[in-house]
């Protein structure tokens, strides 16, 4: 019998139970895909201090509610109304908050399981890919998707995407592509694939502690081998088109393969935002050699602050996408010749006036 425990924020949109020895996290936003405003990541953080001394909890499963997904990402409208009412300064607040929930979740000591079902986007993944054992379904759709919004990747992503395989972090970095199960599991954002089935059994598996013992071997019961990823075969023309140095690059190398995706890629990345492409690459890049996590997050606090307060691209793109979805963003500037040479190396300077680790 499920016991709820005491919910610090608004009991709606995050429910607590006590299952056994497993102590389980469900987001209750379905008809927003789960999207994370601050008091639901308030009510998770007060939920995993709560747990972590309490010796009848061995175990956190975090998954969500409804059959669309995991988490569709942040409060990227409420983003936008503190930008465009000029209370950009309130957006350090938000950040600070989920960065250190997702740093949390990477160091908690006690294993932390995520069940990535469906869409598991943005600060979806920021929950789930810093997980100890993640979890993914056949209805799995997993992207770090901000470049759509004239925005980079945050939550952590840059630290994901710094250690896929090959260039295939550059390429979802600046695409923002959405893998499926196969994809997650080959670019390390994922652990196991489970059919979306058998996840309430799994659960079952956890709560009653059934020989074998950890999470890890209690979740291969339940894993199926994933199928051929679509990613790992387009390596070659992903590796040789994003080891290019700089974008423009990237677009020329793009367009002299004679792979159809890589046309196509070329076509997508053209429409996107020249300053969020620009610094993305250089981000992803710099994660590439951070020593941590933490050290990963402190970089993306700085660059999300640098676009929040300085650049026109982000709450545009917000607009052109979730506010009026005209689909026609006007970046600023418009093409890449625009860009000043050393932009990337300006946004990762940037320093915000509240340090995030404060």
């Amino acid at each position: 019998m499920s016991e709820p425990a005491s919910v610090p924020e608004d009991p709606s949109t995050v429910r607590l139970h006590r299952e056994g020895s497993v102590g389980r996290i469900t987001l209750d936003r379905p008809r927003a895909i789960n999207a994370l405003d601050l008091g639901m990541i308030h009510a998770i953080a007060a939920a995993l201090d709560g747990w972590e001394h309490d010796v009848d909890i061995a175990l956190v499963l975090v998954d969500g509610a409804g059959e669309r997904g995991l988490c569709a990402g942040g409060d990227v409208r409420g983003l936008y109304e503190q930008i465009v009412s000029g209370r950009a300064d309130l957006t350090g607040g938000f950040f600070r908050a989920e960065y250190a929930l997702n740093a949390r979740i990477a160091e908690y000591p006690k294993p932390i399981v995520a069940y990535a079902d469906g869409i598991t986007m943005g600060g979806g993944i920021g929950l789930a890919g810093h997980a100890a054992v993640r979890v993914v379904t056949e209805r799995s759709k997993l992207a770090m998707p901000e470049t759509r919004i004239g925005f980079t990747p945050d939550v952590g992503g840059s630290w994901l995407l710094g250690r896929a395989p090959g260039r295939v972090g550059e390429y979802l970095a600046l695409t923002g592509g959405t893998m499926d199960a196969a994809d997650t599991i080959y670019a390390g954002f994922a652990d196991h694939l489970v059919r979306s089935e058998h996840l309430d059994d799994l659960r079952d598996a956890f709560v009653t502690r059934a020989d074998p013992e950890t999470p890890t071997e209690l979740v291969l019961l339940f894993d199926e081998t994933a199928p051929a990823s679509a990613l790992e075969a387009a390596r070659p023309w992903i590796d040789a088109a994003f080891s290019a140095d700089t974008v423009p690059e990237i677009l020329e190398r793009l367009r002299a393969r004679p792979e159809a995706d890589a046309a196509t890629t070329a076509d997508l990345l053209e429409g996107l935002s020249p300053t969020a492409l620009t610094v993305t690459l250089d981000a992803v890049r710099s994660a590439r050699t951070l020593p941590s996590l933490r050290a990963a997050l402190e970089q993306e606090y700085g660059l999300v602050l640098w676009f929040a307060l300085t650049q026109p691209d982000l709450p545009e793109g917000i607009r052109a996408q979730l506010v009026d979805k005209d689909r026609s963003p006007r970046w600023q500037p418009a093409t890449l010749a625009d860009l000043p040479a050393d932009l990337g190396a300006r946004a990762l300077a940037f320093e915000p006036e509240t340090a995030l680790w404060s």
